[in-house]
């Protein structure tokens, strides 16, 4: 097949995919939750602009939402619609960046495993499984704590402890794939290992690796509020989860102020279930098992 028609065959499935994409009810919906997030995370602070070392007089503490500030004032007198929008910022980048670090792991992870099998598909599954058997939020907890509390820690250590289901389907999928005819010719006429998993096994497994990719942005969300509600956040750059930690240890539940408590709280399930919503619906298109008849 010359490069005419497999652009000609890109541009085909690429528009099957959108056409899918459209008729997909719930997809639709996590794609216009998500993109309302991704343009109050771009362009809110700049309508916005926020800055958490600026603090408001003493009458302003816990104020109550007004015409000026519509979700009200925090514990330091600072608006919390501004917060709310410079923490969209930092947390769906949390998210998004630590979910393309565990793919990248899982993902190598997995094909090579497959893809040799052996003793090195034995190690590679045993350390796999040390991963999986291990509690997921002490060990966190563990990594922030020994690297220190900043952005791009909490990316690496979500990134990190992420991975290992991933690596477990795409070895699944890699198992079968490295069965099919395709891979025999290819192995036959010469092409080496690295060749072979790189250019037929990974864009055949990609599909499921893009599936699984939006569902594990949904739990890197949650896991960076976690963690930034426990404490282990960067206090200099606000987002979902640091605004609950000081909200809660502000008291702002005993004194009523639920406009400091409940949209950080929204919106953290309102993006989990944007991305939710995406995943099943990929993973719905571009499984040829879930496609309907």
């Amino acid at each position: 097949m010359d490069r005419k028609a497999s652009a000609k065959v890109r541009r085909k499935k690429t528009r099957d995919f959108f056409t899918s994409l459209r008729k997909n009810k719930m997809g639709m919906a996590g794609c216009v939750m998500l993109a309302l997030f991704v343009f109050m995370a771009f362009f809110g602070p700049l309508l916005l602009p926020y800055n958490p070392m600026v603090f408001g007089n003493a009458e302003d503490v816990f104020a109550p939402p007004s015409p000026g500030h519509p979700l009200g004032k925090d514990d330091m007198g600072r608006d919390v619609l501004g917060a709310l929008i410079a923490g969209s910022r930092i947390s769906l980048a949390v998210g998004i960046l630590a979910t393309l670090l565990s793919m990248v792991v899982g993902t190598c992870i997995g094909i090579v495993a497959g893809y040799y099998g052996g003793r090195v598909d034995m190690l590679l599954m045993r350390f796999t499984d040390v991963f999986l058997v291990l509690p997921w939020l002490p060990l966190m907890l563990v990594l922030a704590a020994i690297l220190g509390s900043s952005v791009w820690n909490i990316i690496m250590v979500i990134g990190l402890t992420s991975w290992a289901g991933t690596a477990r389907v795409v070895r699944a999928q890699t198992l079968s794939i490295k069965e099919k005819q395709f891979v025999e010719r290819a192995r036959a006429i010469g092409a080496g290992s690295v060749h072979i998993m790189i250019r037929h096994i990974l864009p055949n497994a990609f599909p499921l690796v893009f599936a699984n990719t939006i569902l594990v942005s949904a739990v890197a969300i949650l896991s960076e509020t976690t963690l930034s509600f426990l404490g282990m956040g960067d206090p200099l750059h606000p987002s979902w989860g640091m605004m609950l930690h000081f909200a809660f240890e502000s008291g702002a539940a005993s004194i009523g102020a639920f406009w400091f408590l409940f949209p950080p709280g929204l919106c953290v399930v309102a993006v989990v279930l944007a991305f939710t919503f995406l995943g099943y619906a990929f993973d719905e298109i571009l499984n040829p098992k879930l496609k309907r008849r």
